[in-house]
């Protein structure tokens, strides 16, 4: 999830094929408990991967300027031997941006969108700036399972594939986000990372289901929180080599000593030329870090 950075956005297309179930909460009993139930993925066939006439996907031309499209043989070596594989969500593992489309489909979509573009004109604290959003339109419990249920996550083409290489060649997935769990766990769901490998922001309620906030002790909830979370992992389970995918400057951001030795920018979603030209590797399809594991 990025939305706090001044810099040219590029749509790309993308397309959702998987058709796995995964859960999503149906009742808690207080502020931090949650439970599971079935609901559908989105098939390929839905209207939602249809592509407004106003976005244009990224032209052959565009894509001859990226000199960092072709790893070198380090980049090449660190994401082979990498011990584990960290991936943003919003834009990356999924087509959307969580908060955005929760947002519309409370009715504040708008407002949502209107009050992020002023935050990106300036240095706003991303705590800050999810706190503002979400109080634009406190989503309870109840419309938060009506979301999920009416809009299921549309995973980007080739992640599930991936993520099993991945897990195949004894790498460790994690998921690192600024997203909520209540959307994520699904998603984790179907690609089988387990929970305790996720890092991502909590939606707390009430015991009457209303908005309570969410959880300020999360790392993801505050600026800097993907860089603490890379290391936090890295120094708990002591891996030596880590690799961040995204699409964002937070993604970017732990690109950094004692945490992510490489990050891959993903732009086959929306390509943020200011992260990508520092991307170790800019990739647009996840059939060539498939393809680069044979």
């Amino acid at each position: 999830m990025e939305g706090l950075i001044t810099s040219r956005i590029i749509p790309v297309r993308a397309y959702n094929n998987q058709k796995n179930t995964p859960l999503f909460p149906t009742h808690t009993s207080n502020r931090r408990r949650l439970f599971y139930r079935p609901i559908r993925m989105m098939s390929p066939s839905t209207s939602s991967n249809s592509m407004p006439g106003s976005i244009k996907p990224l032209t052959a031309s565009s894509l001859g300027r990226f000199d960092n499209s072709l790893p070198s043989k380090e980049v090449l070596d660190l994401w082979q031997k990498a011990d584990a594989v960290c991936f943003d969500v919003d834009s990356t593992v999924c087509v959307d941006e969580g908060i955005d489309e929760l947002a519309e489909f409370c009715g504040a979509g708008k407002a949502v969108a209107e009050w992020t573009a002023r935050a990106m004109g300036g240095s706003v604290p991303f705590e800050e700036a999810l706190a503002a959003r979400l109080d634009l339109f406190k989503p309870s419990l109840s419309r938060v399972q009506e979301f999920l249920e009416k809009r299921p996550p549309r995973l980007s083409p080739g992640i599930h594939e991936l993520v099993q290489k991945l897990k195949e060649s004894g790498k460790t997935v994690y998921l690192i986000s600024g997203g909520f769990r209540q959307m994520i766990n699904p998603v984790a769901s179907i690609l089988g990372v387990p929970t305790e490998n996720i890092f991502a922001n909590q939606l707390l309620f009430d015991t009457s289901g209303e908005f309570a906030g969410f959880d300020v002790n999360e790392p993801t909830s505050r600026s800097g929180g993907k860089p603490a979370a890379v290391e936090l992992l890295r120094k708990t389970h002591g891996y030596k080599t880590v690799v961040m995918i995204g699409d964002g400057a937070t993604d970017l951001e732990a690109r950094k000593p004692g945490c992510a030795d490489l990050f891959i920018c993903y732009g086959g979603v929306q390509l943020r030329e200011a992260v990508s030209t520092k991307a170790d590797w800019l990739v647009f399809n996840f059939k060539d870090l498939i393809n680069s594991l044979e």
